[in-house]
């Protein structure tokens, strides 16, 4: 499979600068922008992506579509393109690079497969491209070898073998780890707070946890703005977990948290926009502020 053509659906966050990072290296990059947001209109400029009309003009088009989306929307786009693929009667390969568990994979397998085309299983870990260390694309599945095509400075491209799963299996692995633990520091955090232990507590931690502690400072006060996103993806890995027998409660209870932060106040901000100058505390005073139960005794402090 000679790829030089390479569609991405859709140039958000992780999408734009995969786009971005494969344009520098002498693709071909293509997306369709028709009812996308502003954001996504301004990312895909930046990222030197070539637009086109229709997403079967980028079906027909594109030697390969990577699918790089909102969790929560990949099996409807996936629908979707496997719509154009078989009216089209084309055979384009698409491999989904989005944060699912392996059963809702083997879900779009089916749905791709069935239209035509073939599928490859594909997942993302680490930062956008050009953010520090260079993001891994895993991919596995009958094809998956085609890939290693992508592979530059900017992303590693990692081939884990012929089953459909294995890419999507060690992203919800990774993230019930990442984002996950996020999430128990926020309901910690939260927690503190609204029993009235918060500065005691970040005493303790200043004292015990100094590192865990400097990361909370650097990394909650953005996580408002990825929340409606991940609120998906934890659902997935719950989903994940629950397939193998393991309780999915921890990660039900991370997408609760994750609804959380996305009623604050701070959660119309994007990745672009995030307020570099708030604080911990304050982020964890908007967290606490909407909890329907706090103790009589600690209210209004």
């Amino acid at each position: 499979m000679a790829l030089r053509t390479i569609a991405i659906l859709s140039p958000g966050d992780m999408g734009h600068g995969v786009g971005a990072a494969l344009g520098r290296s002498g693709f071909d990059v293509i997306t369709c922008l028709a009812g996308r947001s502003a954001r996504t209109h301004q990312l895909a400029q930046q990222g030197g992506f070539r637009i086109v009309s229709t997403l079967d003009e980028l079906v027909v088009e594109a030697d390969i579509v990577l699918s790089i989306l909102v969790p929560a929307q990949a099996e409807r786009v996936a629908q979707t393109v496997a719509g154009v693929i078989s009216t089209q009667s084309v055979a384009t390969p698409f491999v989904d690079c989005n944060a699912i568990a392996p059963q809702t994979t083997q879900r779009i397998e089916q749905q791709i497969v069935n239209a035509g085309a073939s599928f490859i299983d594909g997942s993302i870990i680490g930062p956008p491209p050009g953010r520090g260390l260079p993001p891994r694309l895993y991919v596995s599945g009958q094809g998956a070898h085609a890939l290693s095509a992508l592979d530059c400075d900017e992303i590693t491209v990692k081939v884990m073998g012929d089953r459909v799963g294995d890419a999507s299996s060690i992203k919800m692995c990774y993230a019930a780890l990442t984002k996950g633990t996020a999430t128990l520091q926020v309901a910690l955090l939260t927690a503190a707070r609204a029993l009235g232990v918060d500065v005691a507590l970040t005493a303790e931690l200043a004292a015990s946890q100094e590192s865990v502690l400097r990361q909370m400072h650097a990394s909650i006060p953005a996580l408002p703005a990825n929340a409606h996103r991940w609120i998906g993806e934890m659902e997935e890995i719950a989903a994940t977990f629950d397939s193998v027998g393991l309780s999915p409660g921890f990660h039900q209870g991370a997408a609760a948290v994750y609804r959380l932060l996305g009623q604050t106040e701070f959660a119309h901000e994007n990745p672009e926009s995030v307020d570099t100058e708030r604080t911990l505390e304050t982020t964890i005073e908007a967290t606490a502020a909407l909890l329907s139960t706090v103790p009589a005794d600690r209210q209004n402090r």
